[in-house]
């Protein structure tokens, strides 16, 4: 299972280690502290990502790849004028216990 990222590719750190526990080859990777620029292209929403910089590098990947953006941040509803994760629109996400 080599080919599970791409060469350069920029993933989070604790993906990175998670993955090379699961993996029996060894992986190798280095950490790079990333400007707002590049940490912004580094998200788990696509459509996030491509609003911001690189829009047909990102989108393009994502289709290679069959990703599903579930739209559960703001950034992503907002450009898609969904209704967003806070104030009223986050009523249907939030779990009540009821009493027993």
């Amino acid at each position: 299972m080599s080919n599970v990222f791409l060469p350069g590719e920029l993933i989070g750190l604790l993906r990175a280690e998670r993955t090379g526990r699961a993996l029996e080859e060894a992986i190798c990777y280095r950490a790079v502290l990333l400007g707002i620029t590049r940490a912004s292209l580094n998200t788990q929403s696509f459509i996030s990502e491509a609003s911001f910089q690189e829009t047909a590098r990102v989108l393009a990947k994502a289709a290679l790849r069959g990703r599903i953006d579930w739209l559960k941040g703001l950034k992503e509803n907002v450009v898609l004028g969904g209704m967003i994760p806070a104030g009223t629109g986050f009523k249907g996400l939030v779990h009540r216990s009821t009493p027993t």
